[in-house]
């Protein structure tokens, strides 16, 4: 006799697991506090819902979440946002945090990590092992995938994208024959071998394998036991499976037109910072919008965002996405994400994100920059316009983007002895303004 938990039991076609433990060292302050797919991206999101809503829109509900660094904010996010599917569906979603289960070390790689968590798969004993990245934006039908792995009888299939010689650099590149076996795989190189016919793209892999179960078993066993691995898929299993097994490579290409899809890895505060600008683009093909591929995330408890534009505090809102709980006085903003629980007053903010709960203070100029969550900006702070001297105490990335954190305003504050409203709470990482009353406004 079958209870409501028994689907559980099942045998599914698919596991997912997705791997969501990795610090995200290049995106400096963004991931002190918090792991990288957990990073709020687009206004209303973290960089992981977009990967569990291509589950979820694909149909796959047997999905596991391993994590390790830092986890607590991506934790309370997916048991806030994504718990549904351990409420009666025909599946589950489990976060897996590193257990030592086979050895008393926390997880030494991505291969490592599927490695010390064998025992799920063995349960559950699915025909496909689909393994993905938590912090990649894009949007795909997994079914794609696997009526390619299934049609190539393939033993391992890896996602791969063309990418420029130069950012090649960053990624695991391959070489295939004409049907798209995999011939050569190489990790991160310095000099990455190109498309045969194009000197200046490669085809890189997205972090996305689909692996037979029984064949994904014998590779991480073989890993396991061999000293001089580094157990990544990347470095080592995939360049070990091309001795012996059927390893194919799955193009992320439009269905018509054959030219590569939209996808953005979040390596960096460059990129964290363009991805989020390209929500505006429609050519991107990121549309956030579509009900017909719909993004999923926390529902918002928080009130309507009220624009104040009584008396000369109107608002002049242009090419820009606000989110729900924010109040806005007498503020301009140019192709900029303000997130939930933003405020703003008599500011402008131009080409720029302002990350949850963060407080724009009168007569503030942004240009060009990250505001992280809960960070208090005074009075008068002018950020993007003097490289030399945002550099003195916020972090500038190679390509211009100011990244501006509670800590490094503190820091701000105590060097210029300023008189702004700032009070520093016990935990010394956020800040709260006196709150901005109506009476406030009107004066």
């Amino acid at each position: 006799m079958e209870n409501k938990f028994s689907h559980r039991e099942k045998k599914p076609e698919v596991m997912t697991m997705i791997l969501a433990g990795g610090r995200g060292s290049r995106l400096s302050k963004l991931t002190e506090w918090r792991v990288k797919p957990a990073v709020p991206f687009g206004g209303n999101y973290r960089i992981i819902d977009f990967v569990l809503s291509n589950c979820i829109n694909s149909g796959l509900r047997h999905i596991g979440v391993l994590t390790q660094y830092k986890s607590q904010s991506l934790t309370r996010h997916l048991v806030n946002g994504w718990n549904f599917l351990n409420n009666g569906f025909d599946g589950f979603m489990e976060t897996i945090s590193a257990q030592m289960r086979n050895k008393d070390e926390w997880y030494e790689g991505t291969a490592d990590s599927i490695y010390q968590n064998i025992d799920l798969i063995q349960k559950y004993s699915p025909e496909n092992i689909l393994i993905l990245g938590g912090d990649h934006i894009y949007k795909l039908d997994y079914n794609r995938l696997l009526s390619f792995h299934a049609e190539k009888q393939a033993d391992v299939t890896v996602g791969c994208i063309e990418v420029s010689i130069k950012d090649a650099k960053s990624f695991g590149v391959m070489t295939t024959n004409t049907d798209h076996k995999i011939t050569g795989f190489e990790e991160k190189s310095a000099n990455p071998v190109t498309i045969p016919g194009n000197r200046n793209r490669c085809l890189a892999s997205m972090g996305i394998y689909v692996f037979k179960t029984k064949r994904l078993l014998e590779l991480l066993l073989q890993d396991a036991f061999n000293d001089q691995s580094t157990h990544d898929f990347g470095r080592d299993i995939i360049p070990a499976a091309l001795n012996t097994r059927n390893v194919f490579a799955w193009p992320f290409v439009d269905e018509v037109s054959g030219k590569p899809e939209y996808w953005r890895d979040i390596g960096s505060i460059d990129s964290y910072w363009q991805a989020n600008m390209d929500l505006f683009d429609p050519t991107h093909c990121m549309d956030i919008f579509n009900p017909n591929w719909p993004i999923k995330s926390i529902p918002q408890d928080r009130p309507p965002t009220f624009l104040h534009g009584k008396n000369d505090h109107s608002n002049n809102i242009n090419h820009s996405m606000i989110s729900a709980g924010c109040i806005i006085a007498g503020c301009r903003s140019e192709n900029s994400i303000i997130s939930d629980g933003v405020k703003m007053q008599n500011s402008l903010i131009r080409n720029s994100i302002i990350l949850p709960d963060a407080v724009i203070g009168s007569g503030c100029r942004i240009h060009n920059a990250i505001i992280d969550k809960n960070t208090v900006i005074p009075d008068g702070l002018v950020i993007g316009e003097d490289r030399e001297q945002d550099s003195k105490c916020f972090h500038v990335s190679p390509g211009g983007i100011r990244l501006i954190t509670c800590e490094m305003v503190q820091n701000y504050v105590n060097e210029k002895q300023a008189s702004a409203p700032l009070k520093v709470l016990p935990s010394k990482r956020h800040y709260q303004l006196y709150p901005l009353h109506k009476d406030h406004y009107a004066s």
